[in-house]
């Protein structure tokens, strides 16, 4: 526990830095705190603050700057939200309002960048998952099999499946038609686990094939809609303490592709209520360490679907960027339930 004069100068030394970029000093520390303190007080207090981890010092300069530990100390007890004004929201909702279903998402994205100058991010609502209504094979060659999936909403996916023998076209159509008589009208993670309970009862030279069309067809049918949409990812290059670091950068920009791991974080603040804060190694996902993630769920119908977020470095305006990222969220909740009313 921090008594109230190192709660103060630690939240001014806070927000000089994010203001200015630079370690700070105990002669700023002792003019803009306001509290009546000598530079030697200053520096004791300081000396304390780095001891526990909430500030360090940088090797070339006699100012500190704080560490994760002290932005989240800031961030969770010193910070002072300021809310958005109506002129900005006004305009933030008309970014979003009157859009089709399939831009909206896009454009929550491209405004949730445009207003922090950092990167975007809205993950897309979750569908349900696709049924199956008809599973065909045909033969293309003597180890490549086209799978035909037809789900009961009327989409159509193919995949290519490479298997380790040939099938007789009457293999095929005898595999086609197991799939189709005890499993249509569930999804695949509903056949995966009803062919796990009764892969003994197939013949021996089907089961590989079986389990082929089950991975082939569970990625096809994943693949439907993009996991998330992301904006400004440039926007980072513009930022000193990333940018001076190429490597982690060119991870960073490996991460924005792979998504896997972004998808679990932003699952996790889907399972939260309101907004999310992760600071550096709190994401547990090494290319954030340097940045900071801020993420808050959205719904639809009183259903939470997906979630939007901000990264950006960690010294970043968090007191600007959490409402803008809480208020994105309200609004694409209320614009996408408007939407599945009407």
């Amino acid at each position: 526990m921090l008594d109230n004069r190192s709660r103060t100068l630690l939240k001014t030394l806070v927000e000089h830095y994010i203001a200015d970029g630079q370690p700070v000093g105990s002669r700023a520390l002792s003019r803009f705190s306001g509290l009546d303190l000598s530079p030697a007080t200053i520096r004791n207090v300081m000396a304390d603050l780095e001891e526990a981890g909430f500030v360090a010092s940088p090797h070339t300069s006699a100012g500190r700057v704080p560490t994760p530990r002290g932005y989240r100390l800031f961030v969770d007890s010193l910070l002072t939200v300021q809310p958005l004004e109506a002129r900005q929201r006004g305009a933030m909702e008309e970014a979003l309002h009157g859009l089709p279903s399939s831009q909206i998402i896009a454009s929550a994205s491209q405004l949730l960048s445009g207003l922090t100058h950092f990167a975007g991010v809205v993950m897309a609502p979750r569908r349900a998952a696709s049924r199956i209504r008809q599973v065909e094979f045909l033969s293309l060659a003597e180890k490549r099999i086209l799978l035909i999936i037809v789900t009961t909403d009327g989409d159509v996916q193919n995949r290519i499946l490479n298997t380790e023998k040939a099938y007789s076209p009457s293999e095929l159509v005898t595999a086609a038609n197991y799939l189709n008589q005890h499993f249509a009208g569930m999804d695949f993670e509903q056949i995966r686990h009803r062919l796990t309970q009764e892969i003994q009862q197939l013949r021996d030279d089907i089961k590989p094939l079986m389990n082929l069309a089950l991975e082939a067809g569970d990625a096809a049918l994943s693949e439907e809609t993009a996991p998330y949409v992301i904006s400004g990812e440039k926007n980072l290059l513009d930022v000193e303490e990333l940018s001076s670091n190429m490597k982690r950068l060119r991870e960073l920009f490996d991460l924005f592709d792979q998504r896997s791991s972004l998808m679990r974080l932003l699952d996790v603040s889907n399972r939260a209520e309101g907004v999310q804060i992760y600071i550096g190694g709190e994401s547990g996902i090494a290319p954030l360490d340097e940045c900071s993630v801020i993420a808050a769920p959205y719904t639809v119908d009183g259903q939470i679907v997906g979630s939007v977020g901000v990264i950006g470095p960690t010294r970043m305006a968090y007191e600007r960027v959490i409402p803008i990222v809480d208020i994105t969220a309200k609004l694409l909740s209320s614009a996408l339930s408007y939407k599945s009313d009407n």
